[in-house]
């Protein structure tokens, strides 16, 4: 586990091009750059990233921005959000929390499992955060149209 530096902030920006295509994050909580985010990474012996957690922390609660991994099952994720939590834990927050949208059903296992329970639904979030990023799609892989915000938390 590997706490954001200054240094890493140009291989944390390709990651988020390469799988996002771009480091912009738009949801009703607000529109971040996940490259200037606080947050940790995991990394292989050739300096891949594998998995990657972003974060904000503001009135006593830890929103956790961005997750990523990209080698799912090898508890990369679990990792970074228990170190997430300590993090948080240490900054006297008292929740954490955590935007998906409705066709994430990996996200919502993710989470459910590591104790977050579904909070809220924004209906229709996701076509307003569209008015600032174009490139969000409008139907998942998976053929789900993606509309919606499901708001997951995890008291601390």
């Amino acid at each position: 586990m590997i706490q954001i530096q200054q240094k890493d902030r140009d291989m944390v920006r390709s990651f988020f091009i390469k799988h996002w295509g771009s480091p912009q994050m738009v949801v009703s909580s607000g529109n971040y750059q996940c490259d200037e985010l606080e947050g940790m990474y995991v990394k292989d012996d050739e300096g891949n990233i594998h998995a990657l957690l972003t974060y904000m922390i503001r009135s006593g609660e830890c929103e956790i921005v961005s997750i990523d991994c990209t080698k799912p099952n090898k508890g990369f994720g679990k990792q970074l959000l228990q170190a997430a939590e300590a993090v948080a834990k240490a900054a006297g927050c008292y929740r954490m929390k955590v935007i998906t949208t409705n066709d994430n059903f990996d996200a919502l296992r993710f989470f459910q499992k590591n104790h977050y329970f579904l909070s809220e639904l924004r209906v229709k979030a996701v076509d307003q955060a569209r008015t600032v990023k174009r490139e969000i799609p409008l139907v998942s892989a998976e053929g789900v149209a993606i509309r919606d915000e499901l708001i997951l938390v995890k008291s601390l």
